[in-house]
């Protein structure tokens, strides 16, 4: 079994190849810096064990691709809940947007504390299931299951919105 190096040096000698790594992924060299980042501050806590099954730079390399992997979800997650507003956009178009944001807000406040801070964590703030269960002190499974039911609630709260607003209008 080999045994894992003190973090510090394990950064020292491979931050260089990481921040390669993840930057072929992710293709922003913001994004992998936080990335790489990210995985370092998660090994010197000591959330993530080296088993000593495999060298230690290949176990490394592969938490890093799995990270960069979860950081390219995320961004396609925020991605759909944002709406940008370009420089070019008509008023009308930002007031739309300005209007879907404080209804999902409104929305959010409809789910249980659970479901809000479930969905927020994961569609909003792109956190793991590993992560967000962490975070909460809950096992994954019921992460995953609190996060569809959040979604559930939230898009019957949105399309009932929709319906009142349409009969109104």
């Amino acid at each position: 079994m080999t045994a894992l190096p003190p973090i510090h040096e394990l950064y020292r000698q491979q931050r260089q190849r990481a921040l390669a790594v993840v930057r072929r992924i992710v293709k922003d060299a913001d994004e992998a810096e936080d990335v790489v980042q990210d995985v370092f501050v998660r090994l010197y806590s000591k959330d993530v064990h080296f088993d000593g099954k495999a060298a230690c730079t290949t176990w490394l390399h592969r938490i890093l691709i799995n990270s960069s992997i979860n950081s390219l979800r995320a961004r396609k997650r925020r991605g759909r809940l944002e709406t940008p507003l370009g420089l070019g956009e008509d008023p009308e178009a930002r007031a739309v947007g300005n209007e879907r944001h404080a209804m999902l807000l409104e929305a959010l406040q409809h789910l249980s504390e659970q479901h809000r801070l479930v969905v927020t964590l994961r569609d909003v703030r792109g956190y793991s299931y590993p992560d967000i269960a962490r975070m909460l002190n809950l096992p994954e499974g019921t992460v995953k299951s609190a996060l569809n039911r959040g979604r559930t609630r939230l898009a019957k709260v949105m399309a009932g919105h929709d319906l009142q607003e349409h009969a109104a209008g």
